[in-house]
């Protein structure tokens, strides 16, 4: 395992699997009495968040918790960030304080990077979200997802070992401002996946056609050959011009409701990396039908961030699940 993660696309087969396959083991702590092992003890994680989230943030402080890490939660509103501190400065004091990992999520794309590689601290960085640019534990706990749904066993639980080869997945909705779209194209193409992005021409980003998958403006002609589909929420908070006629005319084109999902395959799934809009993007019926794994997620999201601290921190591939 490498010492960051900082992009989807930094990861080979092996890694992801080796991520995935450990998720597999340490998912079933959840099922515990007590859902904690010693396996991080002593370490500090810190949440270093500019921007709000719910989701993500819980998830990675679940996760450091669970492998009975030290967590200190940081949020940019009520700190020095709010007086002009710099990311520079907010890191050497994090270093000062001996972080092992910092989880950080920034408005900015690259802000990750800077500090993985700047010198400014030696523990390790993952990326939560940076900008409009990643988001590679959210691509990690959706193909988990997929690979559970999908190569599902007896009991519901993945295949483990088997990766995502021939499946394809339509990714629809807002392209251009999802940082999570762009992991997934570049994750799931390493398992293996055939990928296709559904979305109007406006929200589609420049140089996309370099990108490891296929375009489409048209949802319905890609739902009766799609093993996955995975809708974006609109970041409307991100849009600075009109970028479809209205929301209603959005939904009409573009929005997943019983009709459209009625032309699924049987064993097709419906995944949403959330907050969700409904009614937008997704109607609401669908959001909590058998289908969706919209719920499962979150779950998973849990047990993936685990893997990957415990992989950045440890230094091992083989957690002792026993203890």
């Amino acid at each position: 395992m490498m010492r960051h993660l900082l992009s989807a696309g930094d990861l080979t087969r092996d890694d992801a699997l080796v991520i995935l396959d450990t998720a597999e083991e340490l998912a079933a702590v959840a099922d515990r009495p007590i859902k904690k092992l010693p396996t991080l003890r002593g370490r500090t994680v810190v949440n270093l968040f500019y921007e709000d989230s719910t989701r993500t943030r819980i998830s990675f402080e679940a996760a450091a918790k669970r492998l009975s890490a030290d967590v200190i939660n940081f949020s940019a509103k009520g700190s020095s960030v709010s007086k002009g501190e710099s990311l520079k400065d907010t890191a050497l004091t994090l270093e000062a304080m001996g972080a092992d990992a910092v989880v950080v999520r920034h408005g900015s794309s690259g802000a990750p990077h800077r500090l993985a590689h700047s010198g400014w601290i030696r523990g390790s960085v993952v990326n939560a979200g940076d900008g409009t640019h990643e988001h590679p534990t959210q691509a990690l706990l959706d193909a988990f997802t997929m690979r559970r749904r999908l190569n599902a066993g007896p009991h519901g639980e993945g295949a483990v070992g088997t990766d995502l080869a021939g499946r394809r997945v339509t990714i629809v909705g807002d392209v251009l401002h999802s940082r999570v779209a762009r992991s997934n194209v570049l994750l799931l193409r390493t398992l293996g996946a055939e990928v296709t992005l559904v979305a109007p021409p406006t929200l589609l980003p420049v140089g996309v056609e370099g990108w490891p998958c296929s375009t489409s403006y048209d949802l319905d002609g890609e739902l009766d050959k799609s093993d996955v589909v995975m809708m974006l929420r609109v970041q409307q908070e991100r849009m600075g011009a009109a970028f479809f006629p209205s929301a209603r005319e959005y939904s009409r084109r573009y929005g997943l409701d019983t009709r459209r999902v009625a032309q699924l395959p049987d064993h097709a799934i419906v995944m949403h990396p959330g907050p969700m809009n409904r009614g937008m993007e997704i109607a609401a019926e669908v959001a909590d039908s058998a289908r969706s794994t919209i719920v499962e997620q979150v779950t998973n999201g849990v047990s993936v961030r685990m893997a990957v601290l415990y992989l950045l921190l440890s230094g091992s591939s083989d957690p002792e699940v026993a203890q």
